[in-house]
């Protein structure tokens, strides 16, 4: 998966980002540091087990982008 600093992700493709933005609307397309974001501070609300490889592989590469291979979940 390609992410650079001006990607941009649309939640409702990924059910926990999704679930996760429960105040924003899951059809507008986010930048992609900013679901970075919701990913490390809601990453207590996951269920890790549940994610789909897909999503899985979008957190991995928002971590090696963003976090410079870092999740610092809070």
């Amino acid at each position: 998966m390609m992410i650079d600093a001006a990607s941009m992700v649309r939640p409702a493709d990924y059910p926990a980002l999704s679930r996760l933005i429960w105040n924003g609307e899951p059809d507008r397309a986010i930048p992609a540091q900013e679901a970075f974001s919701i990913y490390e501070r809601n990453w207590r609300h996951l269920d890790q087990s549940q994610l789909s490889r897909r999503e899985a592989d979008l957190i991995a590469a928002l971590t090696d982008v963003f976090g410079q291979g870092i999740l610092l979940p809070s």
